[in-house]
Formats: structure tokens, sequence, C-alpha cells
């Protein structure tokens, strides 16, 4: 059972995630949740109970987070019921693939042909967004470089765990789970 500490600290992930992306409050709970669980994979009647939540409403964020790589489910020989747990590409850098901002940096362009003729302060905004696009383009492959470095160092040094030393995943992720049957009212 999560204690009073762990429910903040996923209250204000979800706050975060909600705020800053977008997500659904209760996908950014589940996924604060996720990052401090004891067992790391629970099932989601466990994330239904320890977050107060309805069965419906943590399948949708499982859902949600699975389609964004920072969860999946996963089920052991034998069980018949999935665990969830955070993906763990989701320790990877976000939003840092030049390809997206190549396009984002062509569709901005797209937009400046339709304002060829305007004056430039009407097109100042758009080119400042082709001139950033490309700038992350062109400067993102080196940060995670770097990064991915720097994660070595820290690695080496045991500051940080190497993805050996964690304890051993289950099987490979299965579909997504079946709908969930309505409570009956006690």
């Amino acid at each position: 059972m999560p204690n009073d500490a762990h429910l903040l600290f996923a209250d204000h992930v979800g706050r975060f995630y909600a705020r800053q992306y977008g997500l659904p409050p209760m996908a950014g709970r589940l996924l604060g949740y996720l990052f401090v669980c004891d067992p790391s994979q629970q099932s989601i009647d466990e994330l239904s109970e320890a977050l107060l939540a309805s069965r419906s409403a943590i399948t949708g964020a499982v859902k949600l987070l699975e389609n964004y790589g920072m969860a999946r489910r996963t089920r052991t020989a034998g069980e018949r019921r999935d665990r969830v747990s955070l993906h763990p590409d989701s320790r990877q850098p976000q939003n840092f693939d030049a390809a997206l901002h190549q396009e984002h940096a062509t569709l901005f362009r797209e937009g400046l042909a339709l304002l060829a003729d305007a004056p430039p302060e009407r097109r100042a905004p758009l080119e400042e967004m082709v001139a950033l696009a490309e700038f992350l383009a062109e400067r993102l492959p080196r940060l995670v470089d770097e990064w991915q470095a720097h994660r070595d160092e820290l690695r080496t040094s045991g500051r940080l765990l190497t993805p050996g030393d964690q304890p051993a995943q289950s099987p490979e992720p299965t579909g997504p789970e079946p709908t969930p049957r309505k409570r009956r009212p006690s």
C-alpha cells in the first residue's frame, strides 16, 4: 500500500505533466506512482486501489502511457493478469528526434510560402519558428550523444545502475487488457 508521500509525489507528477504536456491528470499520476511504487510492477487492480481510482480510469491512463512509450504491460508465465511498469525506454530523452524538428521546419516554411508577399512583421513568427526548428534539428543529436556519454560515466562510477544491474523484467509485453467489467455496488 502506498504511503502519503508516494501519493503526493504522484499528484505532483500528474499536475506537472498536465500543465506542461497536456496529459490527463490521471495519466500523470499513474506515471508518478510507477516511479516510486513497490513492487515496480503492479496490476490494474493494485494501481486502482493505490491511486483511489476506477479500473477504467487506470486502464485508460495505461493505454495512453503505452502509446507514448512510457509504460508497458507484461505477463508472467501462468499468470492471468497483466502487470504495468515503466517502459525501460522512457528514461531516454523524449522529443530529441532531429527528424521531428526538420519536419517542423518544413511545415513552417510552407506557411512562409503562403505569406511570400506579406510584410516582414507578419512573416517574423514563422521565420523564427523555422530558425528554431533548424537549430534544434542540428543541435539535438549532439546533445543526445553528450547525454549518453555522461550517463555512461555515471554508470561506470556506480552513481547510476546499468540495465544489467536491475532486477529482471517480466517476459515480453502483452496486448491491451480486455475491457473491464463493471463493479457491482456493495
